[in-house]
């Protein structure tokens, strides 16, 4: 399972009164986002689908902080008296969790068995591969350990299988802590993203939609990638050696999933060329979470525990951009639409009719514009409706001449 750390530390434990946490103008990120998390709240690791999601929905700034300051979104819209269903059920984790053991017994022989056979069946068989121990303390610890591994991997040559390494992104300006299935490093040094998924693969194909929501997590682990690749290739020459090829991350990750609902693997490459794309150009428009932690009211704070008053205060002071495909993405979307709701806006309706409709931001402003009340005849967007209202009129009347 891939995992966001949060770094912050934890502030001091308030009073039986329950006093908000106090002012943090001029404090540090860590602190900040730590006491908007809530005294003694742990952060709420993430996964890199949770990182594809945010990226997806970019200017939604509530849920950049949240996701920023490690907040247990579940927990928060339960407390706010709109629970969500989202998210795995136990059984399928724990069925995903059964099949990852499976394919990477014996040192992943099978698991580099696929990678030879659907990455790179031009190179020598991965017999004998290296499997280092990345066992170290903390996620920087583990990050450090993965790069120096990878490093190794690159200059030794052959093929090196690793299992659960910990890579380190930037996002919005906080450091996130990914954790992929596994990254396979081939013969000529390059660098692969795998990914192990429990959904079944039929005669050598998996549903569409499930393919696109791995390689969207995946893209996120390439990015990471990357910028491991770039630091170790920027190393001075002693460090990473003559000899060394400055390493690639390939863009054709490995998805493995069961066999015909068997406990068979099957894998297929995945172009995430086009996803990799998306992510690091929505990844760069989030607004820094430093911004968004200052422009909120002092004493502002998340904690599950906190009053329900308190708590839809504290969510409604961050701007969100709410649309129907953040109920398949994000704990709160269920309290984000009926917000939506009450305020009449256009963005409940989907984000393609809202860009069509420009300046109008309510269903109220819609029908006005509509029936000539308000708008701008100029406007193409009012012309629309205008026209769309006449000629509906027009058929209501012939309709009602028929009768």
């Amino acid at each position: 399972m891939s995992e966001f750390h949060g770094s912050a530390s934890r502030s001091s434990t308030p009073g039986p009164d329950r006093t908000p946490p106090p002012a943090t103008r001029g404090k540090g990120l860590g602190q900040r986002l730590a006491e908007l998390r809530g005294p003694d709240v742990p952060a709420k690791a993430l996964d890199a689908r949770a990182l594809a999601a945010l990226a997806a929905n970019p200017g939604c700034r509530r849920r950049a902080i949240l996701d920023g300051a490690g907040v247990d979104k579940a927990r928060l819209a339960s407390a706010l008296g709109a629970p969500s269903g989202f998210g795995q059920s136990q059984f399928a984790l724990t069925r995903g969790n059964a099949f990852e053991a499976r394919v990477k017994a014996d040192g992943g022989a099978e698991l580099l068995r696929l990678a030879h056979a659907r990455l790179d069946p031009g190179a020598e068989p991965p017999e004998g591969a290296a499997v280092p121990d990345l066992t170290a303390h903390g996620p920087e610890g583990r990050t450090a350990r993965t790069a120096l591994a990878l490093r190794e991997a690159t200059r030794a040559g052959g093929w090196t299988l690793l299992d659960h390494p910990m890579l380190a992104l930037d996002v919005a300006g906080s450091l996130a802590f990914l954790e992929p299935d596994a990254v396979v490093v081939h013969p000529d040094g390059s660098w692969s993203v795998v990914e192990i998924k429990s959904f079944p693969m039929l005669d050598g194909a998996a549903d569409p939609a499930k393919v696109g929501a791995a390689a969207r997590q995946a893209a996120v682990y390439v990015l990471a990638l990357e910028e491991v690749a770039a630091r170790l290739d920027a190393e001075p020459e002693g460090l990473a050696g003559d000899s060394a090829p400055a390493p690639r991350v390939r863009h054709r990750v490995l998805l493995v999933c069961p066999k015909d609902f068997s406990n068979l693997a099957a894998a297929s490459a995945v172009d995430v060329r086009k996803q990799r794309a998306v992510t690091a150009r929505q990844l760069a428009r989030l607004t820094r979470i430093e911004e968004i932690a200052e422009a909120l009211p002092e004493g502002t704070c998340f904690a599950p525990d906190r009053p329900s008053e308190e708590l839809s205060a504290a969510v409604a002071a961050v701007p969100a951009t709410y649309a129907p495909e953040c109920l398949s993405a994000c704990e709160l979307a269920f309290h984000c639409r009926e917000r939506a709701r009450e305020a009449d806006a256009v963005t409940r309706l989907g984000r393609p009719l809202r860009a069509e409709l420009g300046g109008l931001a309510t269903v109220g402003d819609v029908l006005a514009a509509a029936r000539g009340e308000s708008g701008d005849p100029d406007d193409p967007a009012v012309s629309a409706l205008r026209r769309a209202a006449a000629l509906r009129a027009e058929a209501l009347e012939g309709a009602a001449a028929c009768r």
